[in-house]
C-alpha cells in the first residue's frame, strides 16, 4: 500500500498554533520496532552537505503508551520551552511519518493529521551503511534535561 498524496503549497514561516492533541500518533507495526524506528530517524533530517552534517528532525515519543513522531520543536513546547514551530517543520514531520509507514515501520493512527507534506528535496535520508561518514546532530535529547 503506496500512497500518493500531493504536496501542498506550505508557507514557509507561518507559526503553526500548537498544542499536545497536534501530535502525530503512531502504532508500532511490530513490538521491538520502537529501537528501528528511533534509529531511522537519527538519519532523517535536514543536511549541510559541505560539513556532512545531518540535523536530525523527528523523534518518536513514547508517552503513557502511546507512541508519536514529533518535530524536536514540538518536544520543546512540551517541555514549556519557546519554539518557532512552523507550518513547513510540521510537512516534514509528516513526509517523514509517511516514509516510515510506507517502509512498514510504523502505522499511522489519524490520517487526516498527515497534511500537509514537504517535498523530498527538503529532506535528507542518510543510508545505514553511509552514517560513519556524517555527523549526526539530533537538536533534542529525549530523557536528558
Amino acid at each position: 500500500m503506496h500512497s500518493k498524496r500531493r504536496c501542498q503549497k506550505v508557507e514557509e514561516n507561518k507559526i503553526v498554533e500548537w498544542n499536545p492533541a497536534s501530535m502525530l500518533e503512531i502504532t508500532l507495526n511490530e513490538p521491538d520496532d520502537f529501537l528501528k524506528v528511533r534509529e531511522t530517524l537519527t538519519r532523517i533530517g535536514v543536511a549541510s552537505r559541505k560539513d556532512k552534517k545531518l540535523f536530525q528532525s523527528c523523534h518518536i515519543l513514547h508517552k503513557q503508551g502511546r507512541y508519536f513522531i514529533v518535530h524536536f520543536k514540538e518536544l520543546f513546547l512540551l517541555d514549556g520551552k519557546k519554539s518557532n514551530l512552523e507550518e513547513n517543520d510540521i510537512a516534514r514531520r509528516n513526509t517523514i511519518a509517511q516514509l516510515m509507514s510506507d517502509w512498514g515501520l510504523i502505522s499511522i493512527t489519524n490520517d487526516s493529521k498527515i497534511e500537509p507534506l514537504a517535498p523530498m528535496r527538503q529532506i535528507k535520508i542518510i543510508p545505514f551503511k553511509e552514517k560513519n561518514s556524517w555527523e549526526l546532530c539530533p537538536k533534542y535529547n529525549i530523557g536528558s534535561k
